[in-house]
């Protein structure tokens, strides 16, 4: 018997209960390959911007910066446009910090959005993973109590091993699931980080440009 012939009698002798299982592990590898792809872009995105914004704003271009904030989807071209409108109206280191709050206020829940879901899929799986193994080991003993003495033991080993194929793939996807939630997380993180290192050395500079006027 080969790899598929197995991977096929494996997932036929799971039973019903390995269809929600399937459809959660549909689910959440959908949002965890999501997920991978929007913070691997957001985190280029900024990078690639941050490139463009910082020896400009050295120079105190803000007009040039303004502009390329404001024309970037990134969400360091948020915090960027925020902290430049606020400058517009106040000088004051505070009340320019307070606008750009107010972006990353916008912007964290983006990064973390469906996150979670991963983790709680991971949860349910193994969760619905023990209910067809406890189901399967009802109908086994049933089934067992049905049947000739000699039968008994042969029945019940097979019915065991049949039941035990739902936990066995439930922890199969639901350990990766904790896995990447983990370091989905950690990538979020970084972004994060990364966007208030940015918005301090913003800060900064401007407070150097406003000390030199």
């Amino acid at each position: 018997m080969n790899a598929f012939d197995t991977a096929v009698k494996f997932f036929q002798d799971c039973g019903l209960f390995i269809y929600p299982s399937l459809l959660i592990m549909s689910l959440g590898l959908a949002i965890a390959i999501e997920r991978f792809v929007f913070l691997r872009r957001a985190r280029s995105d900024n990078r690639a911007l941050w490139e463009q914004v910082q020896p400009l704003l050295g120079q105190g271009q803000l007009k040039q910066v303004q502009s390329l904030a404001s024309a970037s989807d990134a969400a360091l071209g948020k915090l960027v446009a925020n902290g430049l409108d606020r400058l517009q109206t106040s000088k004051k280191r505070e009340d320019i910090d307070a606008a750009m709050e107010e972006g990353m206020m916008e912007i964290v829940p983006r990064l973390e959005k469906r996150t979670h879901y991963i983790a709680t899929f991971a949860n349910v799986i193994t969760l619905v993973g023990l209910l067809g193994t406890i189901m399967g080991l009802i109908k086994a003993f049933t089934a067992v109590a049905q049947v000739n003495p000699a039968e008994k033991a042969e029945l019940l080993s097979a019915s065991i091993s049949i039941a035990m194929n739902n936990t066995a793939f439930a922890l199969m996807v639901a350990i990766p699931f904790l896995l990447v939630h983990a370091f989905l997380q950690a990538r979020t993180a970084e972004i994060v980080d990364g966007l208030e290192a940015a918005k301090i050395s913003f800060l900064n500079t401007v407070q150097r440009l406003a000390g030199t006027h």
